[in-house]
């Protein structure tokens, strides 16, 4: 296999590899591959359905989305699509998949089935790079702190998704979600130090209220974007990503106005987070 680098601090295209029928070595080194830098992109792959759920069984567990559209043949791949009429997209601003699970996903396979002419790239960040930008102080201030997480604002009947106009292909929105996470969590494999809040999902720090945590998590949000941490992927037919829900964050570009774009996603089993 060979890596070429998506950015200095986040994401690299493998080549060399078909993860169809990847043998176990391969595979390990895809994982760690993953869990070192985010996300990685894999083109040209001949990547069926079936292949999708094997690779993601192979991986060690699948968790079904609850909130998505299930493809009708494979309940396990949950669909993420955007018609030509619509302009609202899932996922169109930075954040980490299931943080409001006790037990977060790992991550995602995300492969590119149905594709606008131009736009819909997706956009990744390194958590284990934003955190080594914080100042110290700003580190020693974050030190054993937790945050709670919840997606009830975002799936919820009357929520922020169930007002747009792709609210009515949502399932799951009478459902009920809450964790408590560290703010700075060490990767189960890896053991590198990772911030570990996202403005999609967190919502105050343990022993805070919402307007009490705002400061300090806007500022948590803004010093994780720096530019050598981002990555940007363009899809194109054949490609899958997969990423790290604790290394990353993720973000969905909306700028394909009047064109379909459909993807088709497993979401890997995670494991406890621990400071």
């Amino acid at each position: 296999m060979h890596h070429t680098k998506m950015a200095p601090q986040c994401g690299v295209e493998v080549s060399g590899v078909s993860l169809a029928d990847c043998n176990d070595s391969e595979l390990l080194e895809i994982k760690q591959t993953i869990y070192e830098h985010g996300v990685a992109v894999f083109r040209d792959q001949d990547f069926s359905p079936e292949d999708h759920i094997k690779f993601g069984r192979r991986w060690g567990g699948i968790d079904v989305n609850n909130y998505f559209p299930l493809q009708e043949d494979f309940n396990e791949i949950a669909v993420v699509k955007k018609e030509a009429d619509q302009s609202t997209n899932i996922g169109g601003a930075w954040h980490t998949d299931h943080s409001y699970d006790q037990i977060p996903a790992m991550g995602s396979v995300l492969v590119a089935r149905d594709l606008p002419p131009k736009g819909g790239d997706t956009m990744w960040a390194h958590m284990g790079a934003a955190y080594d930008a914080l100042s110290d102080d700003l580190k020693a201030e974050i030190e054993g702190l937790e945050a709670y997480h919840t997606a009830d604002h975002v799936y919820e009947e009357g929520g922020l998704y169930a007002q747009t106009d792709m609210g009515e292909h949502l399932r799951g929105q009478n459902l009920k979600t809450g964790a408590v996470h560290p703010v700075v969590i060490r990767h189960p494999q890896t053991g590198r130090k990772l911030l570990y809040v996202n403005s999609g999902f967190t919502i105050n720090f343990v022993g805070q209220t919402r307007e009490e945590s705002l400061p300090l998590l806007t500022k948590l949000l803004d010093a994780a974007l720096t530019d050598d941490n981002q990555c940007r992927l363009q899809w194109a037919p054949g490609t899958v990503a997969i990423w790290d829900n604790r290394t990353s964050w993720h973000n969905a570009m909306n700028d394909y106005a009047g064109h379909r774009r459909e993807m088709h996603r497993i979401t890997l089993s995670g494991e406890a987070l621990a400071a």
